[in-house]
């Protein structure tokens, strides 16, 4: 069974950093496409930051590039996402996703249930 949880999120304030973790059951993150996305209320989830299995190429959209840098571990099976710089905008729910490409993962992956991060001063 795969199972995927984030942790960090939490209050910060504009300007501030925040480490987001997810750690990754069942699959490797080693062999699997990883990305970050985020939701508000109202919204479609956005992608934020992916990372690929082949190479080390990260992609990031201009609303987070050059602030956000996601990173994985495969020795312990996590992939995470630091956050700088941070604007009230940043103001999510979270959401880490791993897709193996299985027919099992389906076409979108297998998802975290997300965390809080919330910019304000």
């Amino acid at each position: 069974q795969v199972q995927l949880v984030e942790s960090g999120g939490g209050l910060v304030q504009p300007g501030g950093s925040l480490r987001l973790s997810c750690a990754v059951s069942g699959l490797s993150v080693g062999n699997s496409a990883l990305r970050w996305y985020r939701q508000v209320p109202g919204k479609e989830r956005e992608l934020v930051a992916a990372l690929y299995s082949v190479g080390t190429v990260a992609y990031y959209p201009d609303s987070v590039k050059a602030r956000f840098t996601i990173s994985k571990d495969n020795a312990k099976n996590t992939v995470s996402l630091q956050m700088d710089s941070l604007k009230v905008e940043d103001t999510a729910v979270y959401y880490c996703n791993a897709d193996d490409g299985s027919t099992a993962a389906g076409p979108n992956g297998y998802w975290g249930p997300g965390t809080q991060v919330t910019v304000s001063s």
